[in-house]
């Protein structure tokens, strides 16, 4: 019996920006209020036009740490955006590896409920809220795997990075734990 091909990596790293990307969707590492902020958070709301301000504000409550909430994504190349708060760091000690590897479950979950086949996310708390990358990495990917088990219908996820290092570090870490 012949062997069977083993299954192509659903994971990509990509170098750029995600704004640019044409996927189902992008996750926005947003704020608690859902409101335009610096970084990732700020190109994704300046990109997706004010409409997205305007829906975000219509989501009651906004989004509390380590969950995930949907919008379209209006201008963007991307149909949805999917935003999720994660942890600001505060050494370790205070649930944050836990509250990271949420945001990247439940934005996967809320893909899988909506019908979203690709996705990108970027790195989710290392910018202002000053997550070790190393660490925010091993995390992510953890996570990522774990979930695309559960949801097989999404057949694609990018690791969107901004600058060399980071994406030599996501690629490393993608390369050096298969499983």
């Amino acid at each position: 019996m012949p062997l069977k091909e083993p299954m192509p990596e659903k994971i990509s790293v990509f170098d750029g920006d995600i704004t640019t990307l044409d996927l189902d969707a992008i996750v926005n590492a947003a704020n608690r209020h859902l409101a335009a902020g610096a970084g990732v958070c700020g190109a994704i709301h300046r990109a997706a036009g004010p409409e997205l301000a305007r829906a975000c504000a219509q989501i009651p409550g906004g989004c509390p740490t380590g969950e995930a909430r949907l919008t379209p994504g209006f201008k963007l190349k991307a149909r949805h955006v999917i935003h999720t708060v994660g942890p600001v760091w505060q050494g370790g000690e205070k649930g944050e590896d836990g509250q990271l590897a949420s945001c990247y479950r439940n934005s996967l979950a809320l893909a899988a409920e909506n019908g979203i086949r690709s996705i990108a996310f970027p790195a989710i708390s290392t910018g202002v809220y000053g997550y070790p990358p190393e660490r925010a990495v091993r995390i992510a990917i953890a996570a990522v795997r774990e979930s695309l088990a559960r949801y097989p219908a999404v057949e694609q996820v990018v690791f969107c990075c901004f600058g060399a290092e980071p994406t030599a570090l996501y690629r490393r870490r993608l390369t050096d734990s298969p499983t």
